[in-house]
């Protein structure tokens, strides 16, 4: 009889194999041990449990192959039988470890009335949402002794980045999700001890990659993603207090004579977003206050009319101390004055006390006036802060990403309303580039070309 050797795991792994939650996160950084972790857990599962159902799936199906199925033929030789048909392992006990793949958005329908005691998705940043929500109508038991969860592993970056980061790493849930369900367990390759002993140059090819995605992929910094359009943002915990190289900061009381603005951009079946914005006297950006119309849905409008848009506007207005009895500059959309389909939009804020001029809404020039605010200087401070109860911000600002056809214009398929009305902000505001002591040279100076008879 076969017997099945399993190399002993490190901390990380150890811990990944004792949690028993429903969804569980894993990784975070290449080199952490992943596959390993996720098909050793899978094996040890269906070897525990007689008629185990089990579904392992990667992005494509040369990754499947060559990341799981060739490891497994190798591992479960004489332990578990492979139906090539099916692909699939069968145990002794009855047990299946089923391998598949979802290539395309649609192949994800190949599950569809399908049930599966235990679920794994590997590399998941490369499934959407929409496919993961999918997967998880599939994962059922009627079993007693065995309740149904799902593994994930992944790095940053990649289209199901967003979702992961809210999920595991942010702890941010929506309608129908219990935190209790959830758990992340970070690992780098510093973790992963047996590849540090026996390939210690792989670090050295992972601080070799370009800032970004060195801080992605060797420390599995989710903040950090190729193709964030905001790459300056900072969300610094430990400099709440001191403002220092971070943009989101504790409040604190609002000296009286602060000028304050206001900034919107509309919204009905997607949200709309209302923010109040302080200015300090060197001319620095708070944000202050934000009333962002979005349900407990990522980029889905709460749905409400101008009419009660502007009187809620108006009565925070009336309310908050910093507000009340103030002069509010008002900067929005200028769509919102267009009457070509009736009654503009600005007819309701006037008749609610809430005035506006048009925004500027050049976008190019907008987004980097945003830059300009976000940047730091050589002491780390910045021209725009936010403070931690601007949890729209918070959520959707770092989250947006590049166009795909305009590498200078942020993806407009994004959530990008609170950007969208930042830019009409900054655009009231405009500021001068902030430019640290060294900055980056260009290898070729004309004049230095011209000097030495090169051209």
């Amino acid at each position: 009889m076969k017997e099945l050797i399993i190399s002993e795991p490190n901390k990380k792994q150890e811990e990944f194999f004792k949690c028993s939650k429903r969804f569980i996160g894993y990784g975070g950084a290449r080199g952490g041990g992943k596959s390993w972790a996720l098909r050793t857990k899978f094996i040890l599962l269906a070897l525990k449990y007689d008629g185990l159902k089990l579904l392992l799936l990667r992005k494509t199906l040369p990754e499947l192959r060559e990341n799981h199925l060739l490891p497994m033929l190798s591992q479960l030789n004489g332990i578990a039988r492979y139906k090539r048909d099916e692909r699939a392992f069968i145990f002794p006990n009855g047990s299946r470890i089923r391998l598949g793949y979802c290539d395309s958005e649609n192949d994800i329908y190949q599950y569809q009335g399908q049930e599966y005691d235990v679920i794994g998705v590997e590399e998941c940043t490369h499934f959407t949402f929409q496919q993961i929500q999918f997967l998880t109508t599939c994962n059922r038991t009627t079993r007693t002794d065995f309740k149904p969860r799902m593994y994930f592993t992944g790095n940053p970056g990649g289209v199901g980045h967003n979702w992961f980061k809210r999920l595991f790493v942010k702890g941010r849930f929506e309608n129908g999700e219990d935190p209790d369900d959830y758990v992340f367990i970070p690992a780098t390759i510093d973790d992963n001890t047996v590849l540090m002993k026996t390939n210690p140059e792989y670090v050295k090819v992972l601080d070799a990659l370009p800032e970004k995605l060195r801080q992605a992929h060797r420390f599995g910094n989710w903040d950090i993603f190729d193709g964030q359009f905001f790459e300056e943002f900072r969300d610094c915990k430990e400099h709440y207090e001191d403002g220092v190289n971070t943009h989101v900061i504790e409040p604190f009381e609002i000296p009286r004579d602060w000028t304050i603005y206001r900034s919107f951009d509309f919204g009905y079946a997607k949200p709309f977003s209302c923010a109040w914005w302080a200015v300090d006297y060197d001319g620095r950006l708070y944000r202050i206050l934000e009333l962002y119309g979005c349900t407990k849905t990522a980029n889905e409008g709460v749905k409400w009319p101008p009419e009660k848009i502007f009187s809620e506007i108006a009565r925070i207005e009336k309310e908050h101390r910093w507000l009340k009895n103030k002069q509010i500059i008002g900067v929005a959309d200028p769509s919102i004055w267009d009457a070509s389909r009736g009654e503009a939009i600005i007819e309701a804020a006037n008749r609610n006390g809430v005035y506006f001029t048009k925004g500027d809404n050049k976008r190019l020039p907008g987004w980097m006036q945003v830059h300009y605010r976000l940047s730091f200087d050589d002491n780390g401070i910045p021209m725009m802060y936010v403070f931690n109860t601007c949890k729209g911000f918070i959520r959707t600002v770092p989250e947006l990403s590049f166009s795909v056809t305009n590498p200078e214009d942020l993806d407009t398929t994004g959530e990008d309303h609170i950007a969208d009305e930042v830019r009409y902000m900054c655009m009231a505001r405009p500021i001068k580039p902030t430019y640290k002591k060294q900055l980056a040279s260009i290898g070729d100076d004309p004049l230095d070309l011209y000097r030495s008879s090169n051209y």
